[in-house]
């Protein structure tokens, strides 16, 4: 494939990039049709963000957005709800969760993305930093201890729902959302400090609208990104940056189009992706696995 790219980038900023007259063509194959593992709770009909858990392999942690009580659930691979986790601070409008290093080399922690900003009026965003909690057979916990990393974009106020993090330098990418080309920015993992005003840098401008999640592989060698009606897929060799691999032309992946579906997120093993959708009036939400053709 040719690349999109519309111009030469400088090292700090990436220009205005636009749509080849091809590109986006090649519905591939990499990955099985959805399957789906079933419907999900009452209690999440508001789901978005979605992440592989860590600590307990074969699960998911997950969210609901605005105006929802403060609270992560971590759900087995049908969907179901095996934890509910409760933070004791307000959900303005979580929109995502991921998962990454942090202070402790040793531990996994996850970052929940108060994000969302509908009207662009907030002038911060905030990530809650929690260790991943691990599954012992509670129903409900309370997490009691947190850092809240605060963000100010550096080139205003806008909606977002998306945010990963690279599992091999721990640097944080955030992708906005409402722009007809969105914008992606990125944090280093040493600025990432509780206290701190994080100022992330603005990378570039990619050809999307509407984008809702993103997601890396454990090794960071793969990414996608969904909008509400597609899923691109990119492969990243050693060679190059995160940036340098949005330049090239993604492959657009099969995808059931789901109603209000604001998640993906790859398996802790990489061997495929879940969707995760809400709740409707007139559909229930469902967890879809898309496996890894062989």
């Amino acid at each position: 494939m040719t690349s999109f790219i519309a111009r030469t980038f400088s090292p700090l900023l990436l220009l205005l990039l636009s749509f080849c007259s091809n590109w986006g063509q090649d519905r591939s194959n990499l990955f099985e049709k959805a399957e789906n593992r079933g419907k999900v709770s009452d209690n999440l009909e508001e789901a978005s963000g979605l992440v592989a858990s860590y600590n307990n392999p074969g699960k998911l942690w997950t969210l609901n957005d605005s105006g929802n009580p403060s609270e992560i659930f971590l759900l087995n691979d049908k969907g179901e709800i095996e934890m509910t986790c409760k933070l004791k601070v307000h959900n303005r409008d979580w929109e995502d969760i991921t998962i990454g290093p942090g202070p402790d080399d040793s531990t996994k922690y996850l970052y929940i993305g108060e994000i969302g900003d509908n009207e662009a009026k907030y002038d911060y965003k905030y990530l809650y930093r929690v260790v991943e909690p691990t599954f012992h057979g509670e129903k409900k916990i309370s997490i009691n201890k947190w850092d809240t990393l605060v963000i100010d974009l550096p080139d205003g106020k806008r909606d977002m729902e998306s945010i990963t993090i690279d599992q091999v330098t721990g640097d944080l990418y955030l992708f906005s959302k409402r722009e007809e080309n969105i914008n992606f920015y990125r944090s280093l993992a040493n600025t990432l400090i509780p206290g701190d005003t994080l100022v992330p840098e603005k990378l570039g401008t990619l050809p999307f609208h509407n984008v809702v999640a993103v997601d890396f592989t454990l090794d960071s060698k793969e990414l996608l990104i969904k909008t509400y009606d597609e899923i691109y897929y990119w492969n990243r060799s050693d060679s190059l940056s995160i940036q340098q691999v949005l330049l090239q032309d993604p492959i657009l992946l099969n995808y059931k189009r789901e109603p209000q579906g604001e998640s993906v997120a790859w398996s802790l093993d990489g061997g495929g992706f879940y969707t995760l959708s809400e709740t409707t009036k007139d559909t229930i939400g469902k967890l879809y696995f898309y496996k890894r053709a062989k």
